[in-house]
């Protein structure tokens, strides 16, 4: 009788950050084939990845070549921060992060964090916003060779290394967190302040870099630069000018001070990546409910559309309220045109006075309503990819037959709901600051013009534009590895409806002391009348390309 020996398992093959590097080039691969639209979004990507990279690189590069060690610090320093901090905010505010290997799929695989932090960065790494950045940042290489030799040129690509890994980490860890937090209603007040306080950090910085280079007074911007060369923002991209100058010494400190910043993300990133994007969230007990209660059909009805009609339309506006309100990904947007709508048109009607400037200019209404022309343009593109947030369920929709018009003015309501409110209150803070009251049917007019304007715009944008998203808990994902490319969406829409606010400005420049009390009539009447206008395009389209839509948005496996 023969003996034989059971076969013996096959050793297992550790899994390296290689594995997720080719697992993200093969979906991004799949994702395209057979997809015109999708190739046509990565190529422009590409295009606009490489004009930044290139001008990014000529920029970097050229106080080295003009042998000026003063606009060397400087550009490395303050530019170095302005992209760090832009890879923490562009995430909040536009692109999104690019979750074409989503960690929710490897939920019930052995993988250990450490893994799946350095996989999920090592994919990241090979996109093009990250390859962009890099190629734009080499350019200080060259500027340190110029200056210091080897040594400092060595000294300087470390950093730059190292200031890539920040800002990748950097810009992980934070929307990582913030999905986190955004899931809890209770702390949705904290993230808003912090995602203001971060925004702030942007506005000094551009404004004070323009005027330098205006004037060409670099040591001006010597201690800023000084101050932002010893913090995480600008020490990887400062040290090697510091060894071109000699200061070995403060290079070292800062090597260190860019390491440990870039242990402490790695430390943030892990400890949140598993609640954050795996869908763990403690929401705490629900509260009891107070007073009589009300039917079941008045309770599916938000207070701000106690007033609508119980039917179709009334239904599928205030399932789009609740929505917007109870979806992490949606409530993000609330929460960036809260902020930045806030930000925007105060640091450009009184920023230069915070800033001390010699001759901040004149406080005037076109200032104004320019600025509100940006907010009201803002806050139509949140629903460039509305039908993208909706995903496989709108298939619902779809089943029901709901008319194109009912279901784009009821998506419209849902969501103007809150915006309208938030537009409003924005208007007379930003008066009352400014000590003009009078001033306040300029901003809510010019206001209302580019919503109404950016609505017809976005409405058509988001039937024929649409995209799916990952199907993940992290509101700031994007997938198919064109997250690039779909924010220019966003900015292509921004301005198309800055351009439709340009009347509104014009007018105020020109009309005079009466555009004071036409403005806001005529703000009111010009977006109702593009919204209907947009709502009816769009919803004919729609009522055309239903199926092609649902299969648009439904995420592929």
């Amino acid at each position: 009788m023969a003996l034989t020996t059971a076969p013996t398992a096959a050793p297992v093959r550790p899994v390296s950050p290689w594995h997720f590097v080719r697992l993200k080039l093969r979906i991004l691969g799949n994702g395209m084939r057979g997809q015109s639209w999708r190739i046509g979004l990565f190529i422009l990507g590409l295009l606009a990845a490489v004009w930044f990279a290139g001008m990014g690189f000529v920029l970097s590069a050229l106080p080295g070549m003009a042998d000026n060690a003063d606009a060397a610090m400087v550009v490395a320093a303050l530019g170095g921060g302005v992209v760090v901090i832009g890879w923490v905010l562009l995430p909040l505010v536009f692109f999104g992060v690019d979750e074409t290997i989503d960690p929710a799929r490897f939920a019930l695989l052995p993988l250990p964090r450490r893994t799946l932090v350095a996989g999920m960065f090592a994919a990241a790494a090979i996109g093009l916003p990250a390859l962009a950045t890099f190629v734009a940042t080499a350019g200080l290489v060259l500027s340190a060779a110029r200056l210091g030799g080897i040594g400092a040129a060595l000294a300087q690509a470390a950093g730059v290394l190292i200031g890539l890994a920040v800002c990748v980490t950097a810009s992980r860890a934070v929307t990582s967190a913030f999905a986190a937090m955004l899931r809890s209603r209770r702390v949705r007040d904290f993230a808003a302040i912090t995602l203001a306080v971060a925004a702030a950090l942007l506005g000094p910085i551009q404004i004070a870099s323009l005027r330098a280079a205006e004037g060409a007074d670099w040591r001006a911007l010597l201690g800023p630069a000084e101050i932002v060369g010893w913090t995480p923002f600008g020490a990887a991209y400062s040290l090697g000018f510091d060894v071109a100058a000699g200061r070995l010494g403060v290079a070292a400190l800062k090597l260190l001070i860019a390491l440990a910043s870039l242990v402490l993300l790695l430390w943030w990133w892990s400890a949140t990546v598993e609640s954050a994007m795996l869908g763990r969230a403690n929401e705490g007990t629900a509260r009891a409910s107070t007073g009589p209660a009300r039917p079941a059909v008045d309770q599916l009805f938000p207070a701000g559309l106690r007033w609508a009609r119980r039917n179709r339309f009334g239904a599928l506006a205030a399932r789009e309220a609740r929505y917007w309100w109870r979806d992490a990904r949606r409530r993000a947007n609330l929460i960036t045109i809260t902020v930045v709508g806030v930000f925007v048109p105060v640091f450009v009607n009184v920023g230069d006075r915070f800033l001390g400037a010699s001759d901040p200019g004149d406080l005037t209404p076109t200032r104004l309503a320019f600025s509100m022309v940006f907010v009201g343009a803002l806050a139509s593109v949140t629903l460039v990819n509305q039908f993208g947030f909706d995903g496989s369920a709108y298939a619902a929709n779809v089943v029901a037959g709901v008319p194109g018009r009912a279901e784009l003015a009821a998506r419209t309501v849902g969501f103007s709901v809150y915006i309208i409110p938030t537009l409003t209150v924005i208007s007379v803070a930003l008066v009352a600051l400014l000590g003009e009251p009078a001033w306040f049917g300029v901003a809510a007019g010019a206001v209302a013009a580019s919503y109404g304007a950016g609505l017809a715009i976005c409405l058509l944008i988001s039937v024929i534009g649409a995209y799916s998203l990952p199907e993940s808990s992290n509101p700031f994902a994007l997938g198919s590895g064109t997250s690039l490319a779909k924010g220019l969406l966003s900015f292509g829409a921004m301005i198309a409806t800055s351009a439709l606010g340009v009347p509104f400005v014009l007018a105020t420049a020109y009309l005079g002391d009466v555009w004071l009390w036409l403005a806001l009539p005529v703000g009111i009447a010009y977006g109702a009348a593009a919204t209907a206008l947009g709502t009816t395009i769009a919803g004919d389209v729609l009522d055309h390309r239903m199926p092609e839509l649902l299969q648009t948005v439904t995420p592929r496996h």
